[in-house]
């Protein structure tokens, strides 16, 4: 009778274990898109924000689409790492505060941004190699006593200058600048937020 039991219950482990692999993402919530030039072949392209709100940490997908002569868009690359899961943690659980908050291109340079609870940063991207390559990171963040901290990193030169001072008299309490050369860029796909000190 023991090993009736056991053996029913490694059957049912094993059917929620495959159930939950079959689980496909349902990213079918728009939240944002913008449109404009970001190969430089003069048409109109788009980038896409979707959301699966079914999932129970409610991930995003960025997708980019290329468009063609003909009117229709060609999609080039999509990551669901770039842009944080709403509730990473589970909707019952602690929301951290940070947040998804807009994408733009301006100048062929696509532009990922997000919220911090005392603070933002930005994710720059341009398409160069045949990849979307991350060229820049700026932030922007308090620590709630009166000092802010301000991170720019252009990765396309290695310039990295992160400045902190009080925003009541704007004294500069540190300033500093270096190179810091990472080769080859890091590609759209591939950067996930929080997961680097760098960037």
């Amino acid at each position: 009778m023991k090993n009736i039991f056991l053996i029913s219950l490694f059957l049912f482990e094993i059917c929620m274990f495959s159930q939950n692999k079959n689980v496909k993402a349902n990213f079918n919530v728009k939240i944002k898109e913008v449109k404009g030039d970001l190969n430089k072949d003069n048409l109109t392209d788009k980038v896409v924000v979707t959301q699966d709100t079914i999932n129970e940490k409610s991930p995003y997908k960025l997708e980019i689409f290329f468009a063609k002569p003909n009117g229709d868009f060609k999609s080039i690359v999509a990551s669901t790492k770039i842009i944080e899961a709403q509730y990473p943690e589970g909707r019952v659980n602690y929301n951290t505060g940070n947040g998804f908050s807009d994408i733009t291109i301006k100048k062929g340079v696509l532009i990922v941004r997000f919220e911090l609870v005392r603070g933002y940063f930005e994710h720059k991207f341009r398409f160069q190699n045949g990849n979307f390559e991350l060229i820049g990171f700026y932030e922007v963040y308090s620590n709630g006593q009166g000092v802010i901290t301000t991170t720019d990193f252009n990765l396309s030169t290695g310039i990295r200058i992160e400045k902190a001072e009080r925003y009541d008299n704007d004294e500069v309490i540190s300033s500093t600048k270096k190179k810091i050369v990472i080769s080859p860029l890091p590609k759209l796909q591939d950067v996930e937020p929080f997961e680097n000190e760098l960037y």
